[in-house]
This record gives C-alpha cells, sequence and structure tokens, in this order.
C-alpha cells in the first residue's frame, strides 16, 4: 500500500486550489538562462503572501535546470516539536495541490541506519518548512523526487556529512529552507539581518537560531560549500514589515543561489 502525507498548509500558507496556484507561481518565476554551476539555494519559508517573492527570485534560476536536476534534497529545521537529529519520513509521496511528490527511497535507505537519523513521521505530519517549498519545486522542475530531512537537535557538522552522503553533483539540487530573524521591530530587524547575511557572504558558518530559524541548514551549507569551492549570492531581501505585515514584528526573508566556482 502506498503510503501519503498529506498536505497540511495548503489555504493557509499558499493556495489550495492547483489553478490559482500554478498562475500565482508562473508570474514569479520568469524563467532565466540554465545555470549549470548551481548547487544549492537558500530560500524562506513563511506564507506566499510574505515571502513567497523573495523565494522565487531562486526558484526562476532552477526553473531551468529541469532537465538535469531529478532529485531534491531538501532541509529544514522541525517547528512543531523537539528531537534529536534527523527525520526521514516513511511516506512514499509527499502531496500538493499540484499533484504527488515521490520520496526518493535510494536516499532514503542510504541514510536511514545512520547514528541520529531515525524514520519520524511525527515531525513531519505538520511541518511547513519543507511543504511550502513543493510547489515551488513542482512548477520549476516538473518530475523529480525527493528526500526530506527535517532536523531539531543536531550540529552542522553532522548535517552537513549526511547531505554529502546523498548529494550527487550529476542530477541533485540541495534547497536549504529558512527564514532570518523574528519579531523584531523593522529599523532592529534590518539591522541584526544585514549583519547575518555579512556573516553568510563571508563563509562564517556561525549564525544563531536567534539570527535564522534554520540556522543549522544555513551553517551546514556553508561548512559544505567551504570544502567544495561554492559561493553564494544573495538574490534578493525583505521582511514581512515590507511585504504586509505590521513593522513591529517582523519576520526577515533572504534567497540565495550557491554555485560551484570553476577553477581559473
Amino acid at each position: 500500500m502506498i503510503k501519503v502525507r498529506p498536505t497540511a498548509v495548503a489555504g493557509r500558507f499558499y493556495h489550495s486550489d492547483a489553478a490559482t496556484l500554478r498562475a500565482e507561481l508562473d508570474g514569479w518565476l520568469e524563467p532565466l538562462p540554465a545555470d549549470p554551476s548551481i548547487r544549492a539555494i537558500v530560500v524562506p519559508h513563511a506564507g506566499y503572501q510574505f515571502s513567497g517573492k523573495v523565494a522565487a527570485q531562486a526558484y526562476r534560476y532552477i526553473r531551468a535546470l529541469g532537465e538535469r536536476v531529478r532529485r531534491v534534497i531538501l532541509v529544514g529545521p522541525a517547528h512543531t516539536m523537539a528531537f534529536d537529529g534527523l527525520a526521514l519520513p516513511s511516506a512514499d509521496l509527499f502531496v500538493t495541490p499540484l499533484g504527488n511528490v515521490e520520496i526518493d527511497k535510494s536516499l532514503v535507505a542510504k541514510l536511514r541506519d545512520e547514528p541520529k537519523v531515525t524514520v519520524y513521521d511525527l515531525p513531519h505530519a505538520k511541518e511547513h518548512c519543507l511543504e511550502v517549498q513543493l510547489p515551488f519545486l513542482q512548477q520549476a522542475l516538473g518530475q523529480f523526487s525527493l528526500l526530506p530531512l527535517l532536523y531539531s537537535r543536531v550540529t552542522p557538522w553532522y548535517l552537513e556529512e549526511m547531505m554529502a552522503k546523498v548529494w550527487d553533483p550529476a542530477d541533485t539540487l540541495l534547497v536549504i529552507s529558512s527564514d532570518l530573524s523574528h519579531y523584531h521591530e523593522y529599523d532592529e530587524a534590518c539591522g541584526l539581518d544585514a549583519r547575518s547575511m555579512a556573516m553568510i557572504e563571508e563563509g562564517v558558518p556561525r549564525l544563531t537560531p536567534q539570527q535564522a530559524c534554520g540556522a543549522t541548514g544555513i551553517n551546514a551549507l556553508l561548512h559544505l560549500a567551504q570544502h567544495r569551492g561554492w559561493q553564494f549570492e544573495r538574490l534578493d531581501y525583505q521582511n514581512s514589515g515590507d511585504t504586509g505585515g505590521n513593522k513591529q514584528r517582523v519576520v526577515g526573508y533572504v534567497s540565495y543561489v550557491v554555485r560551484e566556482v570553476q577553477p581559473v
């Protein structure tokens, strides 16, 4: 029997009507020329009305990679519960209004017996940080298989090791899901986020959870980038005060593409 993880946040974080959702994504995802050097993206995970356009700046690059990218490793922080290590789902499919996304069982098999990695459905059941990326990926790539990886209490070094174990340059994209600072006044948040983005762009893998809810994922990607010669390019930064929320308690959003730099 096929096991399905149904949508948890359609209708709240993004449109539940498929036609409306496709039209919105198409309006945002004007394709760019294919860039085969792209290895990863960092994207926010709030409701589309707040962070969708920021995330779309990264997914525009991915839309041209559909013929090459057949697997996606999607990494994000667990918001609904805490646990030790990394959680994989037992599901065969994740479902969105745009259809089914197949879980890559070969990649699950590579990680499931690692220390600190468990097949644990409960953290995935209501989690939004991975789900909100799926319609973007479906619209950008068409068909692909997915490794959804949630983390809680784990070090960036361990997460980097697990990502490196399953990442394949031939056909795999890494997607790191993270917002920046949470619930500061607008000007203070802009200053805090500017310092966080400077750390990312200088390759300093020491972000704290106060700087980014997905700090562990970003730090792990920064470690991986150091080892593999990848560089971050910031595409867009806004916060919820810019995109329709009040300016007294804002959340920061940034998008990056991460490229492999070819030796000169």
